[in-house]
């Protein structure tokens, strides 16, 4: 993009929802906006759903799934490693782990039910006799599920999988309560979190946060540090929104792990002066040692290449923060597709790529 057609979308007014919903034919801005209540809607479905007892005491647990479908599994994860009894395991491939067999719960989340890759691993977990949980809005995966006497928690379809977090991620963990695998989540408090962030950083509110970070990403090459913990995989969420909603290549990745090859990578990009600007995501419980890791690592970096600017989760218990932390980068997805002059729910790329696929026959 040249550098007088930055400025000029610079200058959008992102409290306008004229401005907003130009690009936006198909409603991700409304999808956001419903996030909150979405997660209400999950919570009512997942409580009214069967889920019977085990008869077995699971070694581990895995989800199987990919992109936006598979998105609520880490913060799953992350539950497990604070909480858990058992370890917990992310799966976006193929194939399974040779471990998963009938000492395995395995989660199936495809919200379109048709993602090969899961159908793949379904039909793996499933010929070892791993006990199935299918979390889907209908497709193949949840015909076989039925079919299969498997339990199957159905979610409303019918929009972008990226946008549905909140059916794909709050299933999963009232069902992992119901077997007495994790604590009690404070799903109301977090929810009513939700509401406020949107009250905050939603077009409603004009030079909010979000639009102020949107409109330093732009025209930038875009950093997104998790300091330590869940924070790294809410990294990856950030990636993921950025990368389909605003078209933007967002590279993440999390502390301490950066410290030990990032913060090399950084000699030669002194030549790219002022170039990357930087977020770090973090909630305030940060041990001493990972905020000197940051600090430190920026001072290494310089800020005539790179700037950053912490952004702060909300709330006390884990799931409030990684949902409020999530929920914040929704938002500035959203502003930057349209400073970018992006349809925030075409994804073409994606497509073509399936389109091809789908030549190869299952």
């Amino acid at each position: 993009m040249r550098q007088t057609e930055i400025e000029m979308n610079a200058s959008l007014d992102l409290g306008n929802r004229d401005v907003l919903t130009a690009l936006d034919p198909l409603g991700m801005l409304a999808l956001i906006e419903d996030f909150p209540d979405q997660c209400r809607r999950a919570y009512a479905i997942a409580s009214a759903a069967e889920i019977p007892s085990l008869n077995f005491d699971p070694a581990f647990a895995v989800l199987s799934g990919m992109g936006g479908s598979a998105a609520g599994g880490d913060f799953v994860k992350a539950v497990f490693e604070a909480e858990g009894t058992i370890p917990f395991q992310v799966i976006r491939d193929y194939d399974v782990p040779n471990a998963v067999g009938p000492n395995t719960v395995v989660f199936i989340a495809s919200y379109s039910g048709n993602t090969e890759e899961t159908l793949s691993a379904y039909e793996q977990a499933t010929e070892r006799g791993a006990h199935i949980i299918v979390v889907s809005s209908g497709g193949k995966i949840s015909e076989l599920a039925q079919q299969r006497n498997q339990t199957l928690i159905t979610v409303p379809g019918g929009q972008p999988p990226r946008s549905a977090l909140g059916y794909m991620l709050i299933p999963v963990l009232v069902a992992c309560e119901k077997l007495g695998l994790i604590p009690a989540q404070p799903y109301e408090s977090a929810f009513a979190l939700l509401d406020k962030v949107t009250a905050d950083l939603g077009p409603d509110a004009p030079d909010n946060e979000a639009m102020a970070l949107a409109n330093k990403f732009h025209g930038k090459i875009g950093l997104c540090y998790g300091l330590g913990g869940y924070r790294g995989y809410i990294a990856n969420r950030w990636r993921c929104q950025f990368n389909e909603n605003a078209k933007y290549l967002l590279f993440a990745n999390s502390y301490p792990e950066l410290c030990h090859n990032e913060i090399v990578g950084w000699v030669e990009a002194k030549q790219q002066a002022d170039a990357f600007f930087g977020v770090v995501l973090q909630d305030g419980t940060e041990p001493e040692r990972m905020r000197v890791r940051a600090k430190v690592t920026g001072d290494v970096i310089g800020a005539d290449v790179a700037t950053f600017a912490p952004v702060h989760a909300r709330g006390e218990a884990l799931l409030e923060r990684m949902l409020t932390l999530t929920f914040i980068g929704d938002w500035v997805s959203i502003y930057l597709a349209r400073l970018n002059g992006a349809d925030p729910t075409q994804i073409a790329n994606i497509d073509t790529l399936k389109t091809e696929l789908a030549k190869l026959g299952a």
